[in-house]
């Protein structure tokens, strides 16, 4: 998986994840001596020395720049820092030490000891754990109501999960010509007319990161004939969806549509 983000402060590293999931001060957040997380963290006891330190934003006083540099003398440092948004003390301080820094990277598609690579001179992130896999998925509506696959024990991800109709997008292959057809493979529906699209997005499961293109289309007919993916299909109410057991991602996606 790789994640393009901006560089606030160069440098190319590789390392352990430390993810928090709030925003973060180093003034009384860490102990500079030990370079350990306080209580006021939320995961105290922790050490931040030679892992790669991930948070959404700094807050807090001018003073936290001062404490990284406090921690470059104590050889205390993170390998680098990733945000969601930098903010102006962090920054400060990462330059201040020399310490690598990206930003604008979405935190959610990370997790805690994650191996990372930081190439803070191109603003990447790499973690060659986790495999990206490009898919369509599409959403089948009739006079209203939306089509609800269950998906069989066959599949390799989400069995017994409620989704709309989806697929890989092979090499070569556009989004739009998979979305048709998977809709003509997987509940053998002819000529959908698209309403609209939204912009790809993506959710990670595990080891799998997933890029979803999502589309909205008009059946001409409520006559479905699922193929061995499903095992059985509703026409639902919108609202319906959120009270089923459903695919990740998919009331994400209902709601870009919808």
């Amino acid at each position: 998986m790789r994640l393009a983000g901006r560089s606030i402060c160069r440098g190319v590293v590789e390392g352990d994840l430390v993810l928090l999931d709030s925003p973060f001060s180093f003034l009384g957040g860490v102990e500079p001596s030990s370079g350990r997380l306080t209580s006021t963290s939320g995961a105290a006891g922790t050490s931040i020395s030679g892992k790669i330190f991930g948070f959404p934003r700094g807050r807090g006083s001018t003073v936290g720049s001062y404490t990284m540099l406090q921690m470059k003398r104590e050889g205390t440092l993170p390998l680098a820092i990733i945000n969601e948004r930098a903010e102006t003390i962090v920054a400060t301080g990462a330059v201040m030490a020399g310490l690598p820094m990206v930003d604008s990277i979405d935190m959610s598609l990370l997790k805690n000891g994650d191996r990372l690579k930081v190439n803070a001179d191109t603003g990447e992130i790499e973690v060659d754990a986790v495999k990206e896999s490009e898919v369509v998925t599409c959403v089948l509506m009739h006079e209203g109501k939306l089509l609800a696959l269950k998906r069989s024990m066959k599949v390799s991800t989400n069995q017994g999960m409620w989704a709309g109709v989806s697929g890989y997008i092979e090499p070569g292959a556009g989004p739009i010509d998979t979305a048709i057809k998977e809709i003509k493979e997987e509940v053998a529906i002819e000529h959908p007319r698209l309403i609209r699209s939204a912009p790809m997005y993506s959710i990670r499961t595990g080891d799998r990161l997933w890029r979803i293109h999502p589309f909205l289309f008009e059946s001409p007919t409520d006559e479905v004939t699922i193929d061995w993916e499903h095992t059985e299909y509703r026409w639902i109410e919108p609202q319906e969806a959120e009270s089923m057991l459903i695919v990740p991602g998919f009331v994400h996606v209902l709601k870009a549509l919808l």
